[in-house]
């Protein structure tokens, strides 16, 4: 069976699923997005993803064309009609379509929304690919990262550079301190202590990385937020990263340099392991429904 897409109001087969050649996110990458996990066709943490998308929407004055509710809904139609169990599910809004091809905002359009979901392994993944390799690359993205733009030509590049030397994530500096990676948020662990940099205009407000740090605080666990150097992450006793679509997941190579025994840190498994229970705990909200 092959999927099911979302496109403006009207699901499709995913090869009959098209969009202008005059909309404005294909045009400038005037939109923004989001990515969701879904585990047990149940969307993970969906309403802070929800709750952000609305934040970057508004970052650039863009209004959702229907309510959170709605879109809430057809997400979960989405899932169904795709019989998905685990994977991802993919959002964008756009400024929609414009006759001519002018910087300013057009008037009288009427925003775009696609939706498409991938099917992979985010939760069931074997030990053997928790083991991530890391490549440094200088951030050339723009100032505003806390917004989540479509427009992700840097990250390409970083990501691309980073698979052809043998790497699974990128993480990008400035001023030789890590901001973030390529589609994830950074942490290091000194001393049990975590240390990561704290969300501002520098940076995605990574969802999955704040649930982590909630279980941090419950846990009563050691956390610096703070930026951290290049060479502190490779004297690290144990890296990870966070993202909807891999959880948390161990770093055992920075540029190459082992980090601390070279295998999953104790502490980084532990997080893993309440951030999958915590996941799970949607499943059974969904279920008492």
């Amino acid at each position: 069976m092959k999927d099911i897409a979302y496109v403006n109001g009207n699901f499709l087969d995913i090869n009959d699923a098209k969009v202008s050649v005059k909309d404005r996110g294909l045009l400038f990458g005037d939109g923004v997005y989001e990515v969701a996990g879904v585990i047990e066709g149940v969307l993970i943490d969906n309403w802070a993803h929800l709750r952000r998308l609305e934040r970057s929407l508004d970052y650039i004055s863009l209004e959702l064309p229907i309510d959170l509710k709605t879109l809430s809904e057809v997400q979960k139609e989405l899932i169904f009609r795709n019989n998905m169990k685990e994977g991802t599910l993919y959002l964008h809004v756009t400024r929609g379509e414009s006759q001519q091809r002018e910087f300013e905002f057009p008037k009288d359009v009427a925003p775009s929304i696609v939706m498409f979901v991938q099917h992979k392994k985010i939760l069931h993944i074997s030990q053997d690919k928790l083991r991530a390799k890391v490549m440094t690359l200088p951030d050339l993205r723009w100032k505003r990262r806390d917004i989540k733009s479509i427009a992700l030509l840097a990250q390409v590049l970083a990501k691309q550079t980073a698979h052809e030397n043998g790497c699974d994530e990128v993480w990008m500096y400035e001023d030789n301190f890590i901001t973030e990676g390529g589609s994830s948020n950074a942490f290091i662990i000194q001393k049990n202590k975590l240390i990561s940099r704290k969300t501002n205009e520098t940076i995605l407000s990574g969802i999955t990385r704040q649930a982590v740090l909630k279980l941090v605080e419950q846990e009563s666990l050691l956390f610096e937020e703070r930026p951290f150097s290049i060479e502190e992450a490779y004297q690290a006793s144990e890296a990870f990263y966070t993202s909807a679509s891999v959880f948390v997941m161990p770093v055992i190579s920075i540029d190459e340099k082992i980090i601390g025994d070279g295998n999953p840190g104790p502490l980084t498994i532990k997080l893993r392991n309440l951030y999958e229970n915590f996941a799970k705990s949607f499943i059974n909200q969904e279920n008492n429904e």
